[in-house]
C-alpha cells in the first residue's frame, strides 16, 4: 500500500512539473505570439484601449492611420482600393487581414520596448500607441498599377531583385477598406469577383511560357552547350499518343530564337531531354512546392514531385499540373536578374515610432538558384525576347528590357495574359510580373502594363 501511494505521488508530482512547465513556456515563451494571435478574444479589448500606430510606404505617405480617443479609434485607409489587399482592414466584427493582421503586435504595442512603455503609460493613465510601421511598398506604383488592371481580374508584383524590397503588391478587383462593414454582404456575393482576396499572393494560375525561363534554367545548369545547339520545330510534337503544339512552326531556330518565339516544341523537348526529376528539383530550388519567406502568407505554388512524358512537356511550357502565384514567378525572374540568387523578399522596411527603431530589415540572400554564367544566359534570350520577340511591348525608349511574356490556357475560360521583366538589362533595378486574368495573349494584354510599371518605377 506504501508503494502505491509513493508512485502516485511520484506520477502526480511529474505531472504537475510538466503542467508548470507548460505554463512557464506559455507565459515565458511564448506569450507574446499568443497574445498577438488573430484569435485571441483580448485583442478586440485592446483595440478600444490603444491607437494602433500608422503605417507609411516607402516615401512616408501614409497607408493607414487611426483618429480619435480611447474607446472609438477609427482606422483610416487613404488609398481606399488601391492598397487595400495587402494593408487590410481592421474591424471588430470581421477581424483583420493583411499587413493589419499580420503584424497587430507591434501595430498595438505588445511587442518589444514599446509594450513595456506602454504598461508604464498605463499605471500613469496616460494614451496608449503602438508602433508604426514603414514598408518598401511605393504609394505611387500601387494606386498606378491598380488603374492600369482597370477592374480587371487580375494581379501585379514589382520588386527590387538587388534586395528583395516589394514595391508594390496589385490586386484586382478589391475593395473599400473605409466602407468594409458596410459593403461586407456585398463583397461575399459571388458576382464580386473575390475582391478580399489578394491575387498577387494567393492567386494561382498555370504560369503559361513564362515557366520556359524555368525549364531554361534545369537545360543550361545540366548541358551549358544547349544555348549553342539548333532545333527544329515543325509545328508539333508527338509523345506516345499526345500531340503538343505551337502556334506555327518556327522551323530551324537556336535557343535564343525559342525563348524569342516562345517556342513549345523546343522547350518541351529540352525538358524531355533534361529529365523529370532535375526539371522538378530546378522548379523547387525557385520556391515551388514550399512556403514562401514573407512578411504575408503566399499560396504555396505547385508543380507534382514527379513527371515524365507528356506531363513533362506540359509542365516546361507552364501548362498541365503546374500552378503558380504572380508572387512567385516574379521571384523567379528576380533570380536571373540577379545572377542566379534570389534575395528574402520582405515587405516591412522597420518598426517604431518617436525616433525609436524597435526593428529594420537587412536585406540577405534566400536562395541561389543558378549559376550566374546560367542567368546571363537567359537574360539575354529575355532581352532579344523584348527587342524583337513575343515581348516587343514591354520596350522603354533609352533602356534595354528583358522580359518573357505567357499565354496560360486553362479550362475556366479564355487564356490568362503574363508578362514577366525587369530593367535595365545591364543593372537590374526593378523587376515586374503582371497577370490579367481570361484575357487573352500576354504580349498585347500584360505587355503594357509592365511596361508602364517599369517606366514609373525607374522614375522615367
Amino acid at each position: 500500500m506504501t508503494r502505491q501511494l509513493r508512485n502516485l505521488a511520484l506520477l502526480s508530482l511529474g505531472l504537475f512539473s510538466l503542467l508548470i512547465l507548460w505554463l512557464t513556456y506559455l507565459q515565458a515563451w511564448n506569450s507574446e505570439k499568443l497574445s498577438c494571435h488573430p484569435l485571441n478574444p483580448r485583442l478586440s479589448l485592446i483595440e478600444e484601449r490603444v491607437k494602433r500606430g500608422a503605417i507609411y510606404d516607402c516615401k512616408g505617405n501614409v497607408l493607414a492611420q487611426s483618429s480619435g480617443r480611447a474607446g472609438a479609434y477609427q482606422r483610416h485607409y487613404p488609398l481606399g482600393e488601391a492598397a487595400a489587399p495587402v494593408i487590410g482592414y481592421v474591424s471588430t466584427r470581421y477581424g483583420t487581414s493583411g499587413v493589419e493582421a499580420c503584424y497587430s503586435g507591434e501595430l498595438l504595442g505588445l511587442k518589444g520596448f514599446r509594450s513595456i512603455r506602454n504598461q508604464v503609460y498605463r499605471l500613469l493613465g496616460r494614451p496608449l500607441e503602438g508602433d508604426h510601421l514603414t514598408l518598401t511598398l511605393d504609394a505611387r506604383l500601387q494606386e498606378v498599377g491598380y488603374s492600369l488592371l482597370g477592374g480587371r481580374r487580375g494581379a501585379i508584383v514589382v520588386l527590387d531583385p538587388r534586395t528583395g524590397a516589394v514595391l508594390a503588391l496589385v490586386s484586382s478587383p478589391s475593395f473599400d477598406p473605409n466602407r468594409l462593414e458596410e459593403k461586407w454582404e456585398e463583397l461575399n456575393q459571388p458576382q464580386a469577383q473575390s475582391p478580399l482576396l489578394n491575387r498577387a499572393l494567393q492567386g494561382l494560375y498555370p504560369p503559361g511560357s513564362t515557366m520556359k525561363l524555368v525549364t531554361a534554367t534545369a537545360v543550361l545548369q545540366k548541358d551549358p552547350g544547349a544555348a549553342q545547339r539548333t532545333y527544329h520545330c515543325p509545328g508539333y510534337l508527338k509523345i506516345g499518343g499526345w500531340k503538343l503544339t505551337c502556334p506555327y512552326a518556327h522551323g530551324r531556330v537556336d535557343f535564343q530564337e525559342a525563348m524569342m518565339y516562345s517556342c513549345n516544341v523546343t522547350f518541351a523537348s529540352l525538358a524531355l531531354e533534361v529529365g523529370g526529376k532535375a526539371f522538378v528539383e530546378t522548379a523547387c530550388s525557385y520556391g515551388f512546392n514550399e512556403n514562401l519567406p514573407f512578411d504575408l502568407p503566399v499560396k504555396v505554388s505547385k508543380i507534382p514531385a514527379s513527371l515524365e512524358g507528356g506531363l513533362l512537356a506540359q509542365a516546361a511550357i507552364g501548362q498541365g499540373e503546374v500552378l503558380a502565384s504572380p508572387f512567385q514567378m516574379a521571384l523567379v525572374t528576380a533570380a536571373i536578374a540577379n545572377k542566379g540568387v534570389i534575395m528574402r523578399p520582405y515587405l516591412v522596411e522597420r518598426v517604431g515610432s518617436g525616433g525609436l527603431v524597435e526593428n529594420s530589415f537587412i536585406p540577405r540572400p534566400w536562395k541561389a538558384v543558378c549559376s550566374a554564367q546560367v542567368a546571363d544566359t537567359i537574360k539575354e534570350a529575355m532581352v532579344a525576347t523584348a527587342r524583337a520577340g513575343t515581348a516587343t511591348g514591354v520596350n522603354l525608349p533609352g533602356v534595354e528590357v528583358a522580359a518573357k511574356t505567357g499565354t496560360a490556357q486553362n479550362p475556366q475560360g479564355d487564356p490568362h495574359a503574363w508578362m514577366v521583366a525587369f530593367a535595365p538589362a545591364d543593372n537590374p533595378r526593378v523587376v515586374v510580373a503582371v497577370i490579367v486574368e481570361n484575357a487573352g495573349s500576354g504580349g498585347v494584354v500584360a505587355a503594357p502594363i509592365a511596361r508602364k510599371m517599369l517606366e514609373l518605377a525607374l522614375g522615367r
